[in-house]
C-alpha cells in the first residue's frame, strides 16, 4: 500500500465520523486530489463503504465533475505550457486535439469510458483543446457515470475501509460489463480519431499552394 493510499484511507475514516458534514468534506478532498493528479479510485471505493451505493454514486459524480472542471480551468488558463509539454510525452493524446475540434463532446465522452486514457490527466489534456467548457462538463459527467456507479458498488461489497487495495475477490458481472464497454469505447475512439486525422491530412494536402 502506498503512502498516498494510506493517507486517503485515514481521510475516509475521518470523513465517516463527520456525519452530514462529511459529504462536503468528501467532495472537497476529491476535488483537491483530482487537481493534484491523485487517482480518485480509493475515494470512489471508499464512498461505497462510508455512504451507500446511491449516496456514494451521487457524491462521487458531483465531486469528480467538479474536480474535472477545476483541473480543466487550471490547465486552460494557468498551466497551459506545462500541459502541452506533458502531452508531447503521451502519443495517445497528440491526435485528440483535431478530433475534439470537430467532434467535441463525443470524443470527450468516449475517452471517459476508455481505459486507454487516464482520467486524471484527461482533465488537463482537454484544457488545451478547442472543446467548449459546457460540452466538456456535460460529456465528462455522462461519460464518468458508469465507472462511478461500478466502483462505488464494488466499495460497498468490500465493506471495510482498512481492506481497500488489499482484499482479493472475484470480479462481478458489472465489472466485466464495464470492461467490455471500455474496450468498445477504446476501439470507437481510436477509429474516430484516426479517421478525423486522415481527413485533416488530406484537406491540407489538397489545399492549393
Amino acid at each position: 500500500m502506498t503512502l498516498v493510499n494510506e493517507s486517503l484511507q485515514n481521510l475516509l475514516q475521518w470523513i465517516d465520523s463527520l456525519g452530514i458534514l462529511g459529504y462536503l468534506v468528501f467532495i472537497l478532498v476529491y476535488v483537491i486530489a483530482t487537481v493534484f493528479l491523485i487517482s480518485g479510485l480509493i475515494l470512489t471505493l471508499g464512498a461505497g463503504i462510508i455512504f451507500n451505493v446511491v449516496k456514494g454514486s451521487i457524491l462521487v459524480s458531483i465531486a469528480s465533475t467538479l474536480g474535472a472542471t477545476s483541473a480543466f480551468l487550471i490547465g486552460r488558463y494557468f498551466t497551459r505550457d506545462w500541459v502541452k509539454k506533458q502531452i508531447e510525452k503521451r502519443p495517445q493524446f497528440q491526435a485528440i486535439d483535431e478530433a475534439v475540434a470537430k467532434e467535441g463532446w463525443k470524443i470527450v465522452g468516449l475517452t471517459r469510458l476508455s481505459p486507454l486514457f487516464p482520467f486524471i490527466f484527461l482533465n488537463y489534456a482537454f484544457s488545451v483543446t478547442k472543446v467548449s467548457l459546457r460540452d466538456y462538463i456535460i460529456a465528462s459527467w455522462i461519460g464518468m457515470i458508469p465507472g462511478t456507479i461500478m466502483y462505488v458498488y464494488i466499495g460497498s461489497l468490500i465493506g471495510d475501509i482498512a481492506s481497500l487495495g488489499i482484499q482479493q475477490r472475484e470480479k462481478t458481472s458489472l465489472e466485466w460489463g464495464l470492461y467490455i464497454v471500455g474496450l468498445i469505447a477504446t476501439i470507437v475512439v481510436t477509429i474516430y480519431v484516426t479517421k478525423i486525422a486522415k481527413q485533416a491530412l488530406n484537406s491540407k494536402v489538397n489545399q492549393p499552394s
